[in-house]
């Protein structure tokens, strides 16, 4: 029986660990950011930022063998030049969240990981509201 996710589940466990991971590669390798910023950027460990840009961690085949990824990548390399400019990374990956619902990225990780009807659809995300 496959698992009946909620959308926010599959953004967080399946899409943000990647995202973070590829934002932190691109701040490292491009913005010559050290890996101790980036960590205390993210509130994590410099040496969850070195997994990271070394491709220990963060990948996704998901994302990486989807009609999407090259639109989502575009996206980190936007995110990543957006924080170099002060931008706030909650605020970067609540857009990017955005992306994931709309763009039917969800939807086909949701199918992937074998379910055979489509993703109930989540309420507008709740930060507008805190």
């Amino acid at each position: 029986m496959v698992s009946r996710k909620m959308p926010c589940e599959l953004v967080v466990f399946e899409l943000l660990p990647t995202a973070r991971g590829a934002i932190a590669k691109e701040l490292v390798e491009s913005y010559g950011y050290t890996q101790s910023a980036v960590a205390k950027m993210f509130g994590i460990t410099s040496a969850a930022i070195s997994q990271y840009v070394k491709g220990l961690r963060g990948g996704n085949p998901y994302i990486d063998g989807s009609a999407y990824m090259d639109q989502f990548y575009e996206h980190i390399r936007t995110i990543a030049d957006n924080l170099s400019k002060g931008a706030d990374l909650s605020t970067e990956l609540c857009g990017l969240c955005s992306f994931f619902k709309k763009s039917g990225m969800i939807d086909e990780i949701y199918r992937n990981q074998g379910a055979k009807s489509t993703l109930s659809r989540c309420m507008e995300c709740p930060r507008s509201n805190i």
